[in-house]
């Protein structure tokens, strides 16, 4: 599946603003165009996506998690 798989209204574009990374999982907030999305996501993921502030990502919003991804 490719990201333009993914319903658009789900989609939010952004800027990674802060992380708080922790041993294990890590928080993620995106300032987007509708505001701050936060992401709770796994530091080893941070780690492998070469997250940072200020890096554009897309969240991706489900009813029970919000996904990062790297543009």
């Amino acid at each position: 599946m490719t990201i333009k798989a993914i319903n658009v209204r789900n989609q939010f574009k952004g800027v990674i603003k802060e992380i708080i990374e922790g041993p294990v999982v890590s928080e993620i907030d995106v300032q987007t165009a509708s505001g701050v999305v936060t992401s709770v996501i796994t530091t080893r993921s941070i780690h492998e996506l070469e997250l940072r502030v200020g890096s554009e990502v897309i969240a991706f919003v489900k009813s029970t998690e919000v996904s990062i991804a790297k543009l």
